[in-house]
């Protein structure tokens, strides 16, 4: 599960209504806004994580269909609820780890550009390291609460397909996690979550950092203080940037990906109770290296889907929950 981060400014151009700081928000606004509208982005991605989810389980007979036949099959059999499977349950239970994940990320992104305020470095670099120390600490924090989310959706998500257990909505998903596994059931692939995701955080921040300042350079903006972009362009720039970043991610990402779907959704591979190694070997065994890029069409489809309209709609948030009437101290622009 992806973590919702800082829009960063293109390196070299003084937008102030671009980077907001944590100092110039309405923090109720911020937090009531960014719920509602990253649900509703939610939604319109969910689908694609089910199709996903569902490529990735062993035994599924998905696992070798393109994913708009996944899809097509899921919606033939289950009808549109099927897809939107886990997604009750997500939207309502990621209420407060999304609280948790932009609170922990503004915050840790503000010490870092005041920690790093008198350093000898370009601003841009300044900038960049703030947000990818921010995002990574960020991101640590929320696998606490969103590992055991994730594992709950998920086997919502699978119901049915061999190898996993049949339960009647979320909470007896966690009940029969912890009767069979105890409360560490829960948060299977934990590990594997927070040692690879912060790494990719910073991956995708990376590519997106780069993205926007070639795309930036290419369309003539410098250091040219007096030259600056509409809003329309801005919004453009970044969304072109976020969709490269997910796109680049995607494909780094995906066999950890699998590895860590599968271990959180089956119950048994017939050698004891899954691990990592044992998860690897079983994948490898039955369709070899091709095996760690199951269902990554729509990964692939997710996450481009998902940095453009990260990007756009984090913008927003931050836009709608400017204070009304900022002391004279807090209009600085932190380039």
């Amino acid at each position: 599960m992806s973590v919702e981060t800082e829009v960063i400014t293109a390196p070299g151009l003084a937008l102030a209504d671009t980077d907001i700081n944590w100092d110039r928000l309405d923090k109720t606004r911020f937090h009531i806004i960014g719920a509602i509208l990253f649900t509703a982005q939610s939604a319109l991605l969910h689908p694609t994580a089910v199709v996903k989810t569902r490529m990735q389980v062993a035994g599924s007979g998905l696992s070798h269909m393109r994913g708009i036949h996944v899809f097509r099959d899921i919606l033939k059999n289950d009808g549109v609820p099927g897809i939107f499977r886990g997604f009750g349950t997500s939207a309502v239970g990621s209420l407060p780890g999304r609280v948790l994940a932009l609170t922990s990320l503004e915050v840790s992104k503000d010490m870092m550009l005041k920690y790093t305020e008198g350093l000898n470095m370009p601003e841009a670099t300044r900038i960049g390291i703030a947000n990818g120390a921010a995002g990574m600490l960020s991101n640590l924090i929320s696998c606490a609460y969103f590992v055991p989310l994730d594992v709950i959706c998920q086997r919502l998500m699978v119901q049915g397909l061999p190898g996993t257990t049949f339960c009647n909505g979320p909470l007896d998903v966690v009940r029969k996690v912890i009767k069979a596994e105890g409360f560490r059931g829960l948060y299977r692939g934990f590990g594997l979550t927070a040692v690879t995701q912060s790494p990719a955080s910073a991956l995708w921040w990376g590519a997106y950092g780069a993205a926007q300042h070639i795309i930036w350079r290419s369309l003539g903006y410098r250091d040219d203080l007096e030259k600056k972009p509409s809003h329309i362009k801005m919004v453009g720039v970044q969304a072109t940037a976020g969709m490269i970043a997910g796109a680049c991610s995607s494909v780094i990402t995906t066999p950890i990906d699998t590895v860590k779907t599968r271990l959180q959704v089956m119950d048994d591979y017939g050698v004891g109770r899954p691990s990592v190694i044992k998860t690897t070997k079983a994948l490898l065994k039955e369709d070899g290296w091709r095996g760690f890029y199951r269902g990554f069409g729509p990964r692939f489809l997710n996450m481009s889907l998902y940095g453009t309209t990260m990007i756009v709609t984090y913008e927003l948030i931050k836009r709608l929950s400017i204070k009304q009437a900022p002391e004279p101290e807090e209009e600085g622009v932190q380039r």
